[in-house]
């Protein structure tokens, strides 16, 4: 009868453990800890400006971050297998480009479309080719790459700017949705964070990705074909700088040379708050979403309250640090805590 007791009492407090380490593990993830960081800036700007929750001004706030989020998406797929872009914004320059100097010589609005998307997916693939051909690391050559396309524009257009644009070209980058008060932009970006979700998350490339990222000796020996997957995110990466391209130039109505100068750094900057890690193999969809919502609204709020550029990049910066830092931490905790378990048992 005392074995049987002691045993129930074994197996409650086994139970009871199991619902403890259930929760740690939950509210120690980068994502659920990304979710209190963002209700903490909302909650702190609200108090701070009685002008910063308003469903008007938090929406208006997404034309300043949803490009960037946007071109965040396909550098998850880029960093989940270990490698990096640095050239994006430079992509973006020489699509911005095309489409200000055709625009100028009189094409229509989805010529203007069709041209960027073209540059911008046949760059990205110059750069996978590359990087793949010459198995250099991908940092290195889109260093190379980076001055490059920047240098072709800023070649041929110079100081000079392009403002001359087809009527109702402005309605992607500037206009609501109809009815709403919801960017026609941002709701680009909902979709496009949906389905690459799915991708990331729902199938086998999604898979490959994560395989390639723990390991691309060991993927590859697995039947993945590293090379290709890697083409294959460099040129969708290319692609959505075409796209991202289309974007700006719609809002601003404006093409010069030195356009999305310093993306590339808070691109990445995004998609690491989100917890991606930089050495590939971790991260979500999700996660970066967050992200982007709280380094948009923190500037937004920031920019309520006119506080400097300054501090406004060391907050940033001390967030990255954090992303970086904690996931590592809390990894090294949940593993004594393990073996502490274990050793209890």
């Amino acid at each position: 009868m005392q074995q049987k007791t002691d045993l129930v009492a074994k197996n409650r407090l086994i139970d009871e453990m199991s619902i403890r380490n259930r929760l740690i593990e939950f509210f120690t993830k980068w994502e659920v800890i990304l979710i209190f960081i963002a209700i903490a800036v909302f909650v702190f700007f609200t108090l701070k400006s009685p002008y910063f929750l308003d469903w008007f001004n938090l929406m208006n706030a997404t034309f300043q971050f949803s490009e960037k989020a946007i071109m965040a998406l396909p550098m998850i797929f880029i960093i989940m297998c270990g490698d990096i872009d640095i050239s994006i914004a430079s992509i973006i320059a020489l699509c911005a480009y095309v489409v200000g100097n055709a625009a100028l010589g009189g094409a229509s609005i989805p010529s203007l479309i069709l041209l960027s998307l073209l540059v911008g997916t046949a760059a990205g693939f110059f750069n996978g080719i590359l990087i793949t051909s010459l198995n250099m690391p991908a940092i290195a050559v889109t260093l190379a790459t980076q001055s490059i396309y920047r240098g072709i524009s800023i070649g041929l257009l110079g100081d000079q700017a392009r403002t001359k644009f087809p009527p109702n070209f402005g309605v992607l980058g500037q206009e609501f949705v109809p009815g709403t008060t919801i960017p026609i932009e941002f709701v680009i970006y909902l979709v496009l964070m949906l389905i690459f979700a799915f991708v990331l998350h729902k199938t086998t490339y999604g898979r490959r990705l994560y395989a390639i990222g723990n390991s691309a000796e060991a993927a590859r020996f697995s039947g993945i074909n590293v090379k290709l997957t890697k083409i294959i995110n460099f040129t969708l990466t290319g692609f959505f700088c075409g796209l991202t391209a289309i974007l700006l130039a719609s809002r601003i109505l404006s093409v010069r040379s030195n356009i999305a100068n310093g993306w590339d750094l808070e691109i990445i900057t995004l998609v690491v708050l989100g917890g991606v890690s930089i050495n590939g193999g971790r991260g979500s969809v999700f996660g970066v979403f967050v992200g982007s919502l709280v380094v948009g609204y923190l500037k937004f709020g920031m920019g309520l309250l006119k506080l400097s550029g300054t501090l406004m990049t060391i907050v940033i910066g001390s967030l990255l640090i954090c992303a970086v830092l904690l996931p590592r931490l809390l990894d090294l905790y949940k593993a004594k805590r393990k073996l502490r378990i274990q050793a209890q048992r």
